[in-house]
């Protein structure tokens, strides 16, 4: 591909000018097909968003990450520290996972399922069309003095605007707190929980600030996936892409004129409207090639499919392509870095499930007491104290708890008034106990004894503990 003969886009991102101030964008609203898809998918994922937290699977919420008191529910199974193990796993699937699929998709997780994408562009940027209007209208208004008309929109745009980051900022909360406890706070009255209104408002805050103000400086500043890119794509990568070989042609773009024959004066089928331009959300123009700016939200595929249907030219100019595709006509395949992260992913995803089967409801403790070596008892018994502690990870209350000793003989004492072991849902039970062996079961001063807990008749969990005994005993 030849170089465009203009690079300053090279020096700079598109929402900066020439005086290296903010270049505020104003992008056509967009229309299409590709368009349709996106706003089915989004408002698909808005209303998942939005339910999930008020989702209920055996009394679990569907999704929960509440990092203050290290509760968290995925898809309705509860996890705690003691599984930050599956927690790691699952981030390293979720970034072989992004890698995969920049590789071979580029950035279209940005433009289709991104919740900054999302709510930019299907909801406030719908919003800003319904108030302001499309692009020349929004422009107008923004040179606009501040007379009656221009206020009466900014500050319903403004408040409808807060509005909407308050709410979002609710949902954030109730990814973090609970749905319930959130529900209760709202029932209760904001100056009742003053610790949980002040970062409300902090959170609503920078929603605000985002999407009001900051908008696609997020994709483009703040956001690493764009610099990823330069990373993870190769020729081979489909992206969203200009076809230059047919929209340059031998001399280049040219104007579009009625009944003229542009492929015998060498010209592609690219007019140089600019509409690819003006309808981008991040104000770059995709025929200088793939740039970090791009978030692949297909709007200048919509927008350029439209004018070439409108003067009888074939679509596709702009569409989902490789460069390989543009250049040799090579048809999308897997590649061997493509096959290296799905062995990958295949493997840590087999690990991940053979531990998510094998992770028991209860989760057992047992620890010697600080300090404290060996006891002697009556005739031949030797007798270790230990604290116990019992993690209850299901939603339901788990009673009549008890204690065996497996192998050897012994016997294990509770130092508690009431033998009737409880562990309430979602929570521990923490306590005390005695295990007493016989002296003639013991091999050398360190014995590993595994101890088996039971709820009434049903054996929910198994742990081991060092007992420690005399040395002279063998």
């Amino acid at each position: 591909m030849e170089a465009p003969k203009n690079e300053s886009f090279r020096d700079s991102i598109g929402t900066i000018n020439e005086e290296g101030k903010r270049a505020w964008v104003y992008p056509k609203k967009p229309s299409g097909k590709f368009y349709q898809k996106r706003k089915i998918v989004s408002y698909f994922l808005l209303a998942f968003l939005f339910a999930a937290p008020f989702i209920k699977i055996n009394s679990n919420q569907f999704l929960m990450f509440n990092v203050l008191e290290r509760r968290y529910n995925i898809f309705g199974f509860p996890f705690w520290p003691q599984d930050f193990h599956l927690f790691v796993i699952s981030m390293l699937i979720g970034v072989v996972f992004i890698a995969l699929f920049t590789v071979g998709f580029g950035r279209i997780f940005c433009g289709w399922i991104c919740p900054q994408t999302i709510f930019m562009e299907m909801v406030f940027r719908r919003i800003e069309y319904w108030i302001d209007g499309d692009r020349n209208k929004q422009r107008k208004l923004d040179r606009q003095k501040w007379n009656a008309e221009k206020i009466r929109k900014r500050v319903l745009k403004w408040f409808i605007f807060l509005v909407i980051s308050f709410l979002i900022a609710n949902i954030f909360l109730a990814y973090l707190i609970g749905s319930d406890k959130l529900l209760k706070y709202i029932t209760d009255g904001p100056f009742e929980h003053l610790g949980t209104l002040f970062p409300l408002i902090i959170f609503t805050a920078v929603f605000y600030f985002v999407f009001a103000w900051f908008r696609e400086q997020v994709c483009i500043i703040a956001c690493p996936y764009g610099r990823l890119q330069g990373v993870l794509l190769d020729n081979k990568s489909i992206v969203v892409a200009y076809d230059h070989k047919r929209g340059e042609g031998k001399n280049g773009r040219k104007k579009f004129r009625k009944n003229e024959d542009r492929k015998t004066l060498g010209h592609g089928d690219c007019i140089d409207c600019l509409q690819c331009v003006h309808v981008c959300p991040t104000n770059i123009d995709i025929r200088n090639g793939t740039q970090l700016e791009c978030v692949n939200c297909t709007a200048c595929i919509d927008e350029c499919d439209h004018i070439m249907e409108s003067i009888n030219l074939p679509k596709g100019l702009i569409r989902y392509a490789s460069e390989n595709e543009i250049e040799k006509k090579e048809k999308f395949k897997l590649t061997a870095r493509m096959k290296g992260y799905i062995a990958v992913l295949t493997i840590l995803t087999g690990l991940l499930i053979g531990m998510l089967m094998l992770r028991n409801d209860v989760e057992a403790r047992i620890l010697r007491l600080p300090g404290q070596l060996y006891e002697h008892k009556e005739g031949t018994i030797i007798s270790n104290v230990f604290t116990y502690k019992l993690v209850n990870k299901t939603s339901k209350t788990i009673d009549n708890i008890n204690f065996k000793l497996r192998k050897y003989k012994g016997e294990i004492k509770l130092v508690s008034a009431d033998n009737n072991i409880m562990v309430p849902k979602e929570g521990l039970a923490e306590g005390t106990l005695f295990i007493e062996v016989d002296k003639n079961d013991l091999k050398g001063d360190k014995n590993k004894l595994t101890i088996d807990i039971y709820s009434g008749d049903i054996l929910i969990e198994t742990t081991t503990v060092s007992f420690l005994a005399p040395r002279s005993y063998n």
